[in-house]
């Protein structure tokens, strides 16, 4: 199905829930209104008639010409007055012959549920109550307005329906066509040709996509000779904002979409939305070059936050020009609310901050994510929380939770079953295939992951509890026990695998020489364990080689997972002996869809291809996806497409 045919019925189906949801509305809305016009009707008789009738309430005669009179004015089913003292009926008018003859539906009868309504008055004589008059209205006469109202509005609605459809459709026929000559440019860069389109889009968005692909297409042109810093261009370029060295929208939407999906390793979290207050007001009262200075100081800010320690996963970008974003995965409610109290701490002590006079400089919404949701709903939660902050008084920041996602575990919960799985070791090893590209039965080795056996004896997926084991300094204790377990498997199972090692393990002296040890405690001949390197916590070039070096004298090896950003380790490449790069999975998702993506892998694998350097995808989901990366000549892949997590042998 083309872009133009899905956005065009995803205007439709926006459009269809939208109105749906104001009709059934005005519906219910009328149906109340209903209920208590007869209400008030029904009482306003009944008041009436007691104030009428308590002078005469010895007066049967007086009363029955009062009740009839009454009675045969309005719109009631019943009227009777009854003795108080012996509840006789003195008086009783009935309409037993409703008019049935109406063009209200049985369906909307039913679904309205509109019922007659009793109301009660007293007849006093003197200080005693004699008597009590009954009313029941007759709804009849408002069903049929309520109906008519209700056609009257669903009419209205289509017609507004079907013309904004038809206008959303038209203006959208009209914006995408320059998606054709973008098409066609990236399947030339695909093919090294370098083609500039010549036609500017007149929409704002679309003109800088097309300018920022020609530029980039200009930019390669004459930066295309050396492969690995093409390589590093290209990432910077494609994936990076220039004015404060974070990542743009694109990356964050990729990134984000990644940690969306439900896997292994992903956790819920919060995003985080900072926006300048007032960026027009900033340009005229400090200057575009302060202004400027100003945002990158913000970008700084952020940066600052990023580098603290558990924080790898954590995603920092610009979105646009005064909107910062934070993609936050493990992070828990207070510590987000922390979070923001520190950002805004720290943008408020901004020099230029200071000389805006603007008080807050920025706003925050903070807004709550898990696996499986849409990522629009994500920013959409996260927009409204960004809009509840700038309307509150007193507080620059706001939150908003996903409430059916927030887990019931306190901390101390986590805290306690964790630390009891890892001294008992109730850890249970699951395994996920990794395939060659050519045929995805022939397995090159299994990804050793974890789980963790929780109090009610269910295995606890790593993404839910790896936030928890770094925030508690636990990484180290987990890669031991997995390695332990892991070499266990191998002595029983001979089989090639692999396992990755967190960067508290790297970092830490101490947990590096326990991990060491336990290698030379088990040497193995066979190399068939290999402990994967993620690209985000790579230790200094000398300690990397020497760990390398150590490693491969036990018997074991070393691969790098999660590679894509750090290029300027390719030069270093041929001393370190690895067994393998893992192509970061952000890279891979789509890109049998995206011509830009695919000419970086292409570049990837150039680099790598020159010293033999075997390349693996991660995240492979899509049969598509896979033709790519076999047709550009890379060696493995997993993902759900080769193979879901599982235990041995299931």
């Amino acid at each position: 199905m083309s872009l133009l045919k899905q956005l065009f019925l995803a205007i439709c189906l926006l459009i269809v829930i939208a109105f749906t949801g104001s009709f059934l509305a005005g519906v219910e809305s009328s149906r109340e209104q209903a209920i208590s016009q007869l209400r008030s009707h029904a009482q306003d008789a009944a008041t009436a008639l007691g104030l009428s009738m308590s002078p005469h309430v010895d007066d049967p005669a007086m009363i029955e010409l009062m009740v009839s009179s009454i009675f045969d004015s309005g719109y009631f089913q019943t009227i009777r007055v009854v003795n108080i003292a012996d509840e006789s009926i003195i008086v009783e008018r009935k309409n037993d012959n409703i008019s049935k003859e109406q063009n209200v539906p049985a369906w909307f009868i039913a679904m309205v549920n509109l019922e007659p309504e009793w109301a009660d008055a007293l007849l006093m004589r003197g200080w005693e109550q004699a008597a009590r008059v009954e009313v029941l209205s007759d709804p009849q006469f408002l069903l049929a307005k309520l109906w008519d109202s209700t056609l009257g509005s669903l009419m209205w609605l289509l017609l507004v329906g079907v013309f904004s459809a038809l206008l959303g459709g038209w203006l959208l026929r009209t914006q995408l066509r320059p998606l054709d000559s973008m098409v066609d440019q990236a399947e030339a860069i695909s093919r090294r040709e370098f083609l500039s389109v010549l036609q500017i889009p007149r929409t704002p968005e679309l003109r800088r996509v097309v300018q920022a692909m020609n530029l980039m297409v200009e930019k390669l042109k004459t930066l295309f000779a050396e492969e690995a810093a093409r390589s590093e261009k290209l990432r910077i370029e494609a994936y990076q904002d220039s004015l404060t060295g974070l990542a743009n929208r694109r990356l964050l939407d990729i990134r984000l979409t990644e940690q969306l999906i439900v896997s292994e390793h992903n956790a819920a979290g919060y995003l985080l939305f900072v926006r300048l207050a007032d960026l027009a007001g900033l340009n005229q009262k400090l200057g575009g070059q302060k202004t400027d200075a100003l945002i990158k100081a913000m970008g700084g800010v952020i940066k600052q936050q990023l580098e603290k320690p558990h924080r790898s996963e954590w995603l920092g970008s610009r979105s646009r020009a005064g909107e910062f974003t934070l993609v936050a995965p493990g992070l828990t409610g207070e510590d987000a609310d922390k979070l923001a109290g520190e950002l805004a701490a720290a943008l408020a002590v901004l020099d230029l901050s200071k000389e805006s006079e603007m008080s807050p400089v920025a706003y925050i919404g903070i807004g709550a994510f898990t696996p499986g949701d849409n990522i629009k709903v994500v920013f959409g939660r996260t927009d409204q929380a960004l809009a509840q902050a700038q309307g509150t008084l007193g507080r620059s920041w706001a939150r908003l939770e996903d409430t059916a996602s927030q887990s019931s575990n306190a901390s101390q919960d986590w805290r306690t079953w964790i630390d009891d799985a890892l001294k008992q070791s109730k850890l249970k090893l699951f395994f996920q295939p990794v395939s060659t590209c050519t045929d995805t039965g022939k397995i090159l080795h299994q990804k050793v992951l974890a789980r963790l056996i929780d109090p009610q004896g269910e295995a606890v997926a790593a993404g839910q509890f790896l936030p928890w084991i770094e925030r508690l300094g636990w990484s180290a204790r987990l890669d031991m026990a997995m390695l332990e377990n892991s070499i266990k498997h191998l002595n029983q199972h001979p089989k090639a695998l692999a396992l990755s090692l967190s960067g508290q393990t790297l970092k830490d002296a101490e947990s590096q020489a326990s991990l060491l040890q336990i290698l030379r405690n088990n040497p193995r001949k066979d190399g068939l364990l290999t402990l994967e390197l993620d690209e985000r916590h790579i230790p200094p070039a000398a300690q990397l080689e020497q760990l390398s070096q150590s490693v491969r004298a036990a018997g074991y090896r070393l691969g790098l997972q999660h590679f894509g950003g750090n290029f300027s380790l390719i030069g270093n490449l041929t001393n370190l002996g690895l067994a393998y790069l893992k192509i970061d999975g952000s890279y891979i998702r789509a890109i049998d869809q995206e011509a830009d993506k695919r000419a970086f892998i292409e570049a990837v694998f150039r680099a790598t291809n020159s010293i033999d350097m075997p390349l693996i995808a991660e995240m492979v989901e899509t049969q598509a996806e896979l033709d790519v990366l076999k047709d550009i000549g890379i060696e493995g892949a997993m993902g759900r497409l080769v193979g879901s997590p599982a235990p041995w042998g299931a």
